[in-house]
């Protein structure tokens, strides 16, 4: 390391160094915490202290921002924005029991059904949020453009490498399952994925339709039997059962059937399984998918 320069003062050896260890938030604070110091309103250690934790804040701010912009999650929803009292079928301390992550360690998958508008994927959104200010790698995209871009991929050769890219994330959000219709095939490609994120990453899935029903989304009940068998082995399931937040100031010019609360029907009943053990429906969809 080259030697101290003895015609500068300590002040600017020290700004030069923080220039050096890319620093610069600490070099920005350092002139108003030295006058602390001469002040006596704090010591040595706490001038110290005081830099470095304003340098590791705005370094962690912007590593978040980079992975938030990596996830694609651009929208800013937070768990502390979002109106519980509006949805008093959503039980609080389960959303906030999730907030602690302990599900991603598990590998399970997050299921939010509700009517349009009900918050699924604001709560989506923040649970990825708060993955991201944890350290977690999250990835946020639509059934319908991850789907269009399996497909894309399948048709290119290189599908093999597009789900391992998918499969790489700790968490993994896939958005209105049930607002557009599959293209076809599309089933058989999300299962592909799915069944190579099963028991190894987790999953949140946002859907506007009830279980019963994903044959018809993915126009193939084999699949969606099959899809299901694994997206419900180790699931929560968060029903939300309420008004659309974003139509809330406009409900009288809102249709009474479109008003009524949607019905999402219970998960069909499934054969039980064991962790890490294939089921006898695999074989089915394997000759299905053959």
């Amino acid at each position: 390391m080259p030697g101290a320069d003895p015609t500068l003062s300590t002040v600017d050896r020290i700004k030069r160094s923080l220039v050096g260890l890319r620093m610069p938030r600490a070099l920005e604070c350092l002139d108003a915490v030295l006058r602390q110091v001469e002040r006596g309103e704090i010591g040595t250690l706490e001038a110290i202290d005081t830099l470095l934790i304003d340098e590791l804040t705005l370094r962690e701010n912007r590593r978040i921002k980079t992975a938030l912009v990596m996830a694609r999650l651009s929208t800013m929803k937070t768990l502390a924005g979002f109106d519980f009292a509006f949805q008093p079928s959503l039980d609080r301390n389960r959303i906030l029991a999730l907030a602690g992550l302990d599900f991603i360690s598990r590998h399970e998958v997050v299921h939010f059904t509700g009517p349009p508008g009900t918050g699924k994927s604001h709560l989506s959104i923040a649970l990825g949020i708060e993955a991201v200010k944890a350290g977690r790698s999250v990835h946020f995209v639509s059934l319908a453009d991850l789907v269009g871009t399996l497909a894309k991929a399948e048709r290119e050769g290189s599908l093999r490498e597009k789900i391992r890219f998918y499969s790489r994330f700790a968490l993994l959000i896939v958005d209105e399952i049930g607002y557009l219709p599959v293209v076809p095939g599309g089933g058989n490609l999300f299962f592909q994925l799915v069944n190579a994120r099963y028991e190894k990453g987790a999953m949140i899935l946002t859907s506007n339709r009830g279980f019963a029903e994903w044959g018809q989304i993915f126009g193939d009940p084999v699949v969606a039997t099959a899809l299901l068998d694994r997206l419900l082995h180790h699931a929560v399931v968060v029903q939300i059962e309420g008004a659309s937040y974003r139509l809330r100031q406009h409900e009288e010019l809102v249709p009474e059937h479109v008003r009524s609360k949607a019905l999402i029907q219970p998960p069909p009943a499934l054969p039980p399984r064991r962790r890490g053990r294939p089921s006898k429906l695999q074989g089915a969809v394997d000759q299905h998918a053959g």
